[in-house]
């Protein structure tokens, strides 16, 4: 859909148009070498969020380099793309490891004829500039499953295999109603079609709130990928979601149990410093311009509220369970800081 586009039936998501695998092993062709892939990210996407969360909180940082592109996307003929600018690091407005503009030519390297969507995050294999895959939820896991020998030491397990099926259940409830449920508000192309998408996603941020009250994290007692897919998608949803795309029946910040796990996870390294509010309000405001039509960009809520105690702790656990917590944020992909 066209930036400037509004809607005429109920948004669908398609599927990643390359899920090449990448493992330790090699066994689905490609394998896992330090400095071997670059991950380009929007910083407002959500899709992108959680693999840049997963790679940060199993130290992937060095194996894995990573780029960032303007939030605001570029029109070129007539579609928007996701581009590197001056503004976000780029000199010459190109990617100074794969020399690209727009992250579509990594996908014209991989298939010439390819005409489809350009999403991120999008795996780019540096020595050919060939596009590996966009497959978020793959590329997340595979991070956390399938990179031994590359991870750091400490790392948690993101993915537990006695909790695989509890996280997949919650999992696909949230991507369903809350992910993929504020685009289907905030998209909706008429009255019934966002009566029934926002009904959906406050349903079921009732029934997270009800099952958040009484414990510190969605399955298990530290994180996981769970978390981490809830996640990406509350911390945006008072700085755009709630204003934007109309999911105004309530706020985050008036649920008292989820609004006090999401801070807990800010809080937490790999998750708030991954995180920039800016980008993300520029991003929505700007781009949507069937929804925002005259592009004014909101300024709030304060992201600073962020930062206020959550009292977490006192429901147990450990956000690394046996593991411990990454390292400083290298130098080069620092976020700003909110105090």
């Amino acid at each position: 859909m066209r930036a400037n586009q509004v809607p005429t039936e109920e948004i669908k998501r398609e599927p990643a148009a390359f899920d090449d695998r990448v493992t330790a092993d090699g066994r689905y062709g490609r394998t896992a070498e330090p400095g071997r892939y670059r991950l380009i990210i929007n910083r407002a996407c959500p899709w992108a969020h959680r693999v840049v969360i997963t790679r940060r909180l199993m130290g992937l940082e060095d194996a894995v380099s990573l780029a960032v592109t303007d939030p605001k996307q570029e029109i070129i003929d007539g579609d928007p793309h996701w581009v590197f600018t001056e503004e976000t690091g780029s000199p010459g407005g190109r990617d100074p490891v794969l020399g690209i503009h727009a992250l579509r030519e990594a996908y014209l390297a991989r298939e010439p004829d390819y005409d489809g969507g350009v999403s991120v995050p999008g795996l780019v294999d540096v020595p050919s500039g060939h596009l590996v895959s966009n497959d978020y939820d793959r590329l997340a896991l595979d991070m956390a499953t399938e990179w031994d020998g590359l991870t750091r030491e400490g790392a948690p397990d993101l993915y537990p295999e006695t909790l695989r099926g509890e996280i997949e259940e919650i999992g696909e409830g949230v991507y369903q109603d809350v992910n993929n449920g504020v685009y289907r508000t905030g998209f909706a192309p008429d009255q019934e079609h966002y009566d029934q998408a926002v009904d959906r996603l406050f349903s079921r941020l009732d029934e997270l709130e009800e099952r958040l009250t009484g414990r510190r994290y969605l399955a298990g007692d530290h994180i996981t990928m769970a978390d981490i897919r809830l996640f990406v998608t509350l911390v945006r949803f008072d700085a755009a979601y709630h204003g934007h795309f109309k999911c105004n029946i309530r706020k985050l910040i008036e649920y008292p149990a989820l609004w006090a796990y999401a801070r807990d996870l800010f809080q937490t390294p790999g998750f708030g410093d991954t995180t920039r509010f800016d980008h993300i309000r520029v991003h929505y405001y700007w781009v949507h311009e069937g929804v925002n039509p005259t592009r004014i960009v909101a300024r709030g809520p304060d992201p600073r509220q962020w930062l206020l105690p959550h009292g977490r702790e006192a429901l147990g656990g450990s956000p690394f369970g046996s593991g411990a917590a990454p390292g400083p944020v290298p130098e080069g992909e620092r976020v700003p800081d909110l105090r």
